[in-house]
């Protein structure tokens, strides 16, 4: 942290994002907070808005909505032992992951739905043809 973050105690949202490895880039962090998938306290936030120790964060990813609690601050991405100690998931946010996480490993596979496969060599060059001519026909 530099002495500014010290000496207030507060970080940007998109900073901390990156640095607690939400993100993988600060630019990233601050596109999904400005279409509004990262809420502070209830409340949208902007990347600028300032984070301190007891914040509730709750954003979207992908489907899935995370609520964690900002634990503590940094400006600084580190590695992911030391990205972890900065927030802690609330339980309902790691039960609503573990079962969406179950339900991707139950469903179905999707390439199961095709049942003639992809296209030979022969298929695809006939397919050509058909295009052709049949683009042809009233050319007279």
């Amino acid at each position: 942290m530099t002495r500014d973050d010290d000496a207030a105690g507060r970080v940007r949202l998109d900073k901390w994002l990156w640095a607690a490895r939400f993100y993988k880039t600060r630019a990233l962090a601050a596109d999904e907070i400005a279409r509004g998938r990262v809420s502070v306290n209830g409340q949208p936030a902007k990347a600028a808005r300032e984070l301190r120790p007891g914040d509730r964060l709750e954003l979207r990813q992908g489907p899935l909505l995370r609520t964690v609690l900002v634990r503590a601050l940094s400006t600084v991405r580190g590695p992911a032992p030391v990205a972890q100690a900065l927030y802690e998931e609330t339980p309902e946010s790691v039960a609503a992951r573990l079962r969406a996480a179950e339900q991707r490993r139950l469903a179905a596979e999707p390439a199961a739905a095709i049942e003639q496969g992809r296209p030979t060599k022969r298929d695809r060059r006939q397919l050509a043809d058909w295009r052709r001519w049949s683009a042809s026909v009233d050319d007279d």
